[in-house]
């Protein structure tokens, strides 16, 4: 049995019939073809799913994709415009906040809201929103660099 959903990714209205158990992540990867979200642990612990659902970051992987029915969704391809990055993935770029890139998606995403709620945090608040996303290969010092990096270019 599948299921009517109607959502908004990335500015695009998306309408599709899907499983009742299909996971959003999943959604989002294989349906929809976006796949900067990624599948880490599957347990919500690594943040690597991380995205935006009306505005909150969220991790896909613990919501079904009927879930999301009604709900405006931008994952991290939805943030670059006309082929120019976001303040935040410039500042992942130039300040070297990325090794693997694995979680990268999933970081960019929480510092973005973030941003939106205090568009000048201290690096103390960096850290702590950026919490439940984890990187195995960095110190995290230069994703908190990344971050103030967005913070400053997006408050000129």
């Amino acid at each position: 049995m599948e299921i009517p959903i109607k959502l908004t990714v990335n500015g695009e209205v998306v309408e599709r019939r899907v499983e009742p158990r299909l996971l959003l992540v999943n959604f989002l990867r294989d349906v929809l073809g976006l796949t900067g979200t990624h599948v880490g642990c599957d347990t919500s612990s690594c943040g690597a799913c991380t995205i935006l659902m009306d505005g909150k970051a969220v991790k896909s992987c613990t919501l079904l994709a009927v879930q999301a029915d009604g709900a405006e969704l931008v994952t991290v391809e939805g943030l670059a415009k006309n082929g120019e990055l976001h303040p935040i993935q410039e500042g992942f770029w130039q300040e070297h906040g990325l090794q693997c890139g694995f979680c990268t998606p999933g970081m960019i995403m929480a510092a973005y809201q973030l941003l939106e709620e205090n568009p000048n945090p201290s690096e103390e608040e960096i850290r702590h929103a950026l919490e439940g996303n984890y990187c195995r290969c960095t110190g995290y010092h230069n994703i908190v660099k990344s971050v103030q990096y967005a913070a400053k270019k997006l408050n000129r």
